[in-house]
């Protein structure tokens, strides 16, 4: 028997990739996975993809969860803090959703609405310090997809002072899973193909996530909602703060790191070379008209963008290495 581990609202996308993750994990026994309208449906019959793992959804209530010794919550933004109030305190909570990754209450009501849940440990392991952080707690707040992207394209840079804090510009585009599974018309396959279409321009919420995380203080966010099902490019640029060549700081800042590559000169990352993985590929230049520092990240929204690394975080919280049941290289084609 494995470390027992739950995943509450399993019959979205990013639960779904759970569960794919967990199925292939060498140390971790999937014991329940929850949904609200799909409660007493096999999985497979929402995620075909996982044909041969025979479990039914329970309902997302906290006795179908306290028994495992880590939950996975894959909930709507606003849900998960009530739900891991409820469950014992030895049980260890990784939350996909936004509702602990925000230590301003401003910005949360903000961005958001409704009452502040407070902060956990912010679950990305890159940041300086946070892997030891993210060991020794029992509740992590997951990153946001978008957040992820820009965070390791940005970060390094801002911490090196390279660039300035206050002006940095971020146009990402996104695959429709990053909207979750409701059904929505906008997202309907005739809608999407064949465009590109802005959204929640100069009022996104993972723009005061990335700026906890990076310490920027002026950030413009376009996300773009692009024609494929799961993936994120974005293209981050700000003005410079010294000489510093950007793509020598951020090698430095990753030289240890599985999951993040800085990609060889003059190669370029895209979405396609991410899928499936739990890595982000990274690639800087400087402007040669603006002199603005430009840095593109690829990552799978699902993967590191969400479920693997949610699953790289618990691992930290077991004591187990963090590349445990993860891939770094993508699926092509």
């Amino acid at each position: 028997m494995g470390i027992r581990v739950a995943v509450a609202g399993a019959s979205g996308y990013a639960g779904g990739e759970l569960l794919r993750l967990i199925a292939g994990h060498p140390e971790l026994d999937l014991v329940t996975a929850t949904a609200h309208s799909q409660a007493g449906a096999p999985v497979t019959a929402v995620h075909p993809q996982l044909a041969g793992l025979d479990l039914v959804f329970a309902a997302t209530e906290p006795a179908a969860l306290a028994d495992a010794d880590l939950v996975f919550l894959a909930l709507p933004h606003g849900e998960s803090a009530a739900l891991a109030a409820a469950l014992p305190e030895s049980v260890r909570v990784v939350d996909l959703g936004a509702d602990h990754r925000l230590r301003d209450a401003a910005a949360w009501s903000r961005y958001y609405g409704g009452d502040h849940a407070g902060a956990w440990v912010y679950g990305l392991p890159e940041l300086p310090g946070q892997r030891a952080r993210i060991a020794a707690a029992t509740r992590v707040a997951n990153t946001g997809c978008y957040a992820v992207a820009i965070t390791l394209a940005l970060a390094p840079l801002v911490a090196a002072g390279a660039v300035a804090p206050a002006d940095v510009v971020v146009v990402a585009a996104s695959g429709t899973s990053g909207a979750g599974r409701a059904a929505k018309a906008h997202l309907l396959g005739s809608e999407v193909m064949g465009d590109l279409s802005p959204y929640k321009v100069g009022a996104h919420q993972h723009v005061p996530e990335i700026k906890q995380a990076t310490g920027a203080t002026g950030l413009s966010l376009t996300p773009v909602l692009a024609p494929m099902p799961r993936g994120i490019l974005a293209t981050v640029t700000a003005v410079p703060a010294g000489d510093a060549d950007p793509r020598a700081v951020l090698a430095q800042a990753y030289a240890d790191s599985a999951f993040v590559h800085v990609l060889p000169e003059g190669r370029w990352p895209h979405t396609a070379a991410t899928l499936g993985a739990n890595s982000c590929h990274l690639q800087a230049t400087v402007d040669v008209d603006s002199g603005r520092v430009i840095v593109v990240s690829a990552i799978d929204n699902l993967g590191k963008g969400a479920a693997g690394q949610a699953v790289q975080c618990a691992n930290l919280m077991l004591g187990l290495p963090e590349t445990t049941g993860l891939s770094t290289y993508g699926v092509a084609p």
